[in-house]
Order: structure tokens, then C-alpha cells, then sequence
């Protein structure tokens, strides 16, 4: 199977209704895809890449690297409260293999369908397995929620429930800890198939101070909006939203996955504390939980917090490609 039949087949023809209409009239196919803007709105541009050993390991089902690879760039629009609009996919592949690309494209196209967004374009070369997909997305003029708008008394928060589990379920294939059944799968599905949170972050605009998602460790990127908005935080180490199984493991490991653990693809934003009713509403509207777990103070720095209100040293940080 050639390059060109390999884009026919699996990224053309797999797409089905999303690969054309009045906002994409010309997507795969030419040297440059077509899109019309919406009036009034700005565009949100974002690109991630994925590498084998690196990002994701070999055994992983193609149909859950399909998913994950759009859904890690989802989790950047959603963090801005975008919506999605277009992707382009650039793809190496050791070898045409025709189980792989069909799994991939099933995973990657469930995701976008979802979502409504389309595949317009990219790029595909034998070499070492390697993905990287780039998103657009569009907010209403000036809506887009960025890292530098945190303020002092802003209360933070973050979503869903199951925060560390993917860093448990990286512990677990590197042998330092063991679960079966249920609580395996649990974990790995957490790692392999994380859900953006596209409806929160569409719900937040005009209510969030300021957002990130979690990717690389709450800590390092809760300290990417500190950074940005010249303020600082206290965070309640104790009260981060954990699954049951992460709960079980000792108080040390859940700190590990919970703080600097990262793949969580979970929403971290501020908002001001007299609007603690509205982030409820938006949280019921979107579907998707929300914990308050500290607040913004004028100190620089980040300050971690146990349960009984003791300070913990700060000695966890975020994923870095090139000292990881």
C-alpha cells in the first residue's frame, strides 16, 4: 500500500461527514485546506506531538493512540474555552500496517466526530512511529481564557476525579506497584484514553480568571499561571480529587500521581471567590465535576498544604522533556 492509498483509505474516506461542508469547503485533497472564519470570532492554533517510548508505549491499542493523540490537543482548546474547528494530522509510520492505521483511525475519528472537528490536511512519512496533530479552534472576540489573568482572592480549581491516575498507571508498567482486575484497567483506561474537557472550558468564558490544562504535573502547571499572572498560591495538597484505587495506595505515591503526576488532561483555573455559585452552574452544565482546591495569594511562588493545615516542602515538579 502506497503513501497516497494509505491517506484514500484510512484519513479520506474514514473521516466521512466531517471531511467537507460550509465551514471546510475544501479540506484533504489540494496543497492547502479552505476555512471559512466565523465572524466575530478569533482562532486558537495548538499543536502536540506524540513519540513511541516517549509519549506512549508500543502495546498501547492503536484505537486508544488514535483518541489520544486528538484528545491531548482538544485539551489545549479547552483550556482557552475554544471550540473546536479543524485539525491536520503529520504521521510516521515504520511501515504501512494496515491493522494499525485502521484501529488509528477509528479512535481518532470517534474523538472528532464528538467534537465536530474536521481533519483537513497534514502529512505522512515512513520513519520512526511519531504523531503530531495541530488544532484550531475560535472564541468569541477576547473571550479566550489564557494563563495571565489569575488575581489575588481568586479561588482555584480543578476537574474531575480522578486525578494521578495516569501517573499510577505509568508506576504500574514500570513494576513499582501492583493492581489487578478492575483497578488496572481503571488506571490504563486514564492513561490511554483521557477525555478534554472542551464543555467546561467553553462554560468558563467570561467566568474563569485564568486556565491551563494538566499535562505535564498540577504543580509545574498551576505554576505556569502563577508565573504569567505575577501572584502566588496556596494549594491543599490533601483535598485534590482522587479515584478510589489511587486512595488505597500510600499517602506518599498519592501525592506523587496527584501533584507532579501529569497526562490528567484535566482542567486547572481561577476564578473569583464571590463567583463560586456560577463555577458550580457551569461545572453542572458542562458535566464535569470541579474541586476547589486552594486559592491565589499575593506571595510569589507556590505553597503546598497537608490536611491538617502543616506545610509540605515543595520538592515535586512538572514533566520536562529534556531532564525526564
Amino acid at each position: 500500500m502506497g503513501e497516497f492509498d494509505l491517506i484514500q483509505r484510512f484519513f479520506l474516506e474514514g473521516q466521512g461527514r466531517l471531511a467537507a461542508g460550509d465551514e471546510v469547503p475544501v479540506g484533504i485533497g489540494d496543497d492547502c485546506a479552505v476555512i471559512n472564519p466565523t465572524p466575530g470570532m478569533q482562532w486558537l492554533v495548538s499543536s502536540d506531538m506524540l513519540v513511541e517510548g516517549r509519549h506512549f508505549l508500543s502495546t498501547v491499542a492503536p484505537e486508544r493512540l488514535g483518541h489520544k493523540a486528538l484528545a491531548v490537543n482538544l485539551s489545549d482548546l479547552a483550556a482557552c474555552g475554544a471550540t473546536p474547528r479543524a485539525f491536520t494530522l503529520a504521521l510516521s509510520l515504520p511501515r504501512a500496517d494496515e491493522a494499525f492505521l485502521a484501529g488509528f483511525a477509528r479512535g481518532l475519528f470517534a474523538l472528532a466526530q464528538a467534537h465536530g472537528i474536521a481533519l483537513v490536511g497534514g502529512d505522512t512519512t515512513a520513519g520512526p512511529l511519531n504523531i503530531c496533530i495541530t488544532v484550531m479552534g475560535e472564541v468569541p472576540r477576547g473571550q479566550a481564557l489564557l494563563r495571565s489573568g489569575a488575581q489575588l482572592g481568586d479561588d482555584i480549581y480543578v476537574s474531575g476525579t480522578t486525578l494521578g491516575d495516569a501517573r499510577l498507571a505509568l508506576e504500574l508498567f514500570r513494576g513499582t506497584v501492583r493492581l489487578a482486575g478492575d483497578a488496572f484497567e481503571s488506571v490504563r483506561r486514564a492513561m490511554e484514553l483521557p477525555q478534554p474537557r472542551v464543555a467546561l472550558g467553553q462554560a468558563l468564558r467570561g467566568l474563569a480568571s485564568s486556565a491551563i490544562d494538566v499535562s505535564d504535573g498540577l504543580c509545574g502547571d498551576l505554576g505556569h499561571i502563577l508565573a504569567r499572572s505575577g501572584v502566588g498560591a496556596r494549594l491543599e495538597a490533601d483535598a485534590l480529587p482522587r479515584s478510589a484505587t489511587l486512595a488505597a495506595q500510600d499517602l506518599a505515591l498519592q501525592r506523587l500521581c496527584t501533584l507532579s503526576g501529569g497526562d490528567d488532561y484535566e482542567l486547572v483555573f481561577t476564578a473569583p471567590a464571590a463567583r463560586r455559585v456560577e463555577v458550580a452552574a457551569a461545572a453542572a452544565l458542562a458535566a464535569t465535576p470541579v474541586t476547589r482546591i486552594g486559592r491565589i495569594e499575593a506571595e510569589p511562588g507556590l505553597r503546598l498544604f497537608d490536611a491538617q493545615g502543616q506545610v509540605l516542602p515543595l520538592a515535586l515538579s512538572s514533566f520536562d522533556h529534556f531532564k525526564s
